[in-house]
């Protein structure tokens, strides 16, 4: 038995739940030696049930409190307006490491390699997690479910072994919400990958996007994510930007044309974020991306994932960027996550707040729905929790806070005060003439004479406290 085996082995025998679990609940794998294929023999989580629906008044942590999933609400059972899934990368490659301090946690698919055995290991978890979970959707980065090889070709084959695997697993219940390429991480992409200065790197990510998105499809996935974490610049002084948007605008099309020709019909979808790694990324949020894909011409092609942490980096809410991409019909999915103000960087924890999952709601039914987007969980453990079973636990307490949101958001419409505020706020324009403005219908001279004749405007309260009292009502 490898030494980072038996370590583990030594941990599993001293964790237990916290009293409120059975004892029979203790997290230890079936079996820590495998073998040489990446089979299993037993379960990963073998103290875990299925994860069911108790209601509010549960106090069992692995049970579902507010998520009922075949429950109705506004209309829809309550499965399709979340379309919940797992985020591979952090659920199953998170280590707990920071950039001050090595990995924490130790779980029983890994033994500290990035081999293809440990791979298939990784997949077979993923997918005994999803189903346990009652979630059927998953998302991953190529590179994270398989590793990189020495070659494109190589890594291209290693790709192909995981997802045939995967495939196989996941049947026809489970698909993945969607795929992408990571063209973040490797030395070569430091200048960019769509807009690097270098051509052979903008031809490289072109092939790895590619071939991304011919995997994607394969697993029936429904959308596909292009995340530019390295498409900016750290100083203009050596930065030709406007060759380098337009090289960005050219990669995009290029990708569209490719997921036409393939057959594809899930989503494109473009995640905006406004700094780190780089200092000046092109898509720094809704507003930013919007006036990109509309000056190229590429509205039509591509549609928003928004990231709730990105949305604050940016110096915003998430419910302003969910609206901001919702009014301009780019609302394609959104990656259910939040940060911690007193850091002020990308921690990717999970949403547990009430009244921020209630306002991220709001904008999701007036969206009449996400799908086929949805909610991509890409949060991860704190670095001080390291038992298998706080998978669990944050995934359960992210879909029940995004699904009390949903509750109360029916609360809101139910009750109709909070509508009727706003509608009061604009009901001068729903006069004759207000309603010929908004149509476009009035010149500056009419409106001049309109003037004249309403003299001094007497403008009404905005009723802020009113709106924040009828909001907190339901929370």
């Amino acid at each position: 038995m490898e030494i980072s085996k038996l370590l583990f082995a030594v941990l599993c025998l001293s964790l237990t739940f916290s009293s409120v679990i059975a004892e029979s609940s203790k997290i230890c794998p079936a079996n820590l030696d495998g073998n040489d294929s990446g089979e299993w023999d037993g379960e990963f989580f073998p103290g875990i049930p299925k994860i069911n629906y108790e209601g509010p008044k549960s106090k069992n942590p692995l049970s579902f409190k507010w998520y009922n999933a075949e429950e109705e609400i506004l209309g829809k059972e309550m499965k399709d307006w979340m379309r919940f899934s797992v985020a591979f990368w952090h659920t199953f490659r998170g280590t707990g490491g920071d950039p001050f301090g090595a990995p924490t946690k130790v779980w029983p698919w890994e033994d500290g390699t990035n081999s293809l055995d440990m791979a298939k290991r990784r997949m077979r978890a993923n997918f005994e997690f999803l189903e346990k979970l009652g979630v059927d959707k998953w998302c991953f980065h190529d590179r994270d479910i398989a590793p990189e090889g020495n070659t494109l070709k190589e890594s291209n084959a290693n790709l192909d072994e995981i997802v045939t695997l995967a495939k196989e697993l996941q049947g026809t219940k489970i698909h993945p919400l969607w795929g992408t390429a990571q063209l973040f991480f490797n030395p070569r992409y430091m200048h960019g990958a769509a807009t690097s200065p270098d051509m052979a790197v903008y031809t490289y990510a072109a092939a790895q996007v590619k071939k991304a998105m011919e995997v994607t499809h394969y697993l029936g996935g429904e959308n596909y994510v292009f995340w530019g974490g390295r498409e900016g610049y750290q100083t203009l002084l050596n930065t030709d930007m406007e060759r380098e948007l337009d090289h960005y605008a050219t990669f995009l099309q290029a990708a569209a044309d490719w997921k036409k020709k393939i057959g594809f019909n899930g989503t494109l979808l473009i995640e905006p974020k406004p700094q780190e790694p780089t200092k000046h990324q092109y898509d720094w949020d809704a507003a930013t991306t919007a006036s990109f894909l509309r000056k190229y011409g590429l509205i039509g092609e591509f549609k928003l994932n928004v990231e709730c942490n990105h949305a604050t980096l940016s110096g915003h809410s998430c419910h302003h960027e969910l609206e901001t991409a919702r009014i301009n019909g780019l609302l394609g999915n959104i990656d259910a996550n939040t940060g911690d103000p007193q850091v002020g960087w990308d921690t990717d924890e999970f949403l547990t707040d009430i009244s921020e999952a209630t306002l991220v709601m709001l904008s999701v039914v007036r969206n009449g729905g996400l799908a086929p987007g949805g909610f991509n969980f890409d949060a991860k453990l704190r670095r001080e929790s390291t038992d298998v079973v706080d998978l669990f636990i944050a995934h359960i307490s992210g879909m029940d806070t995004l699904a009390r949101g949903l509750r109360n958001v029916a609360k809101l419409i139910e009750d109709g005060t909070l509508a009727e505020l706003v509608r009061n706020r604009y009901k001068t324009f729903d006069s004759e003439f207000g309603s010929q403005i908004e149509a476009g219908k009035v010149d500056f001279e009419t409106l001049e004479k309109k003037a004249f004749e309403l003299g001094e405007p007497r403008v009404a309260s905005g009723k802020q406290e009113l709106a924040e009292m009828i909001f907190q009502s339901v929370l």
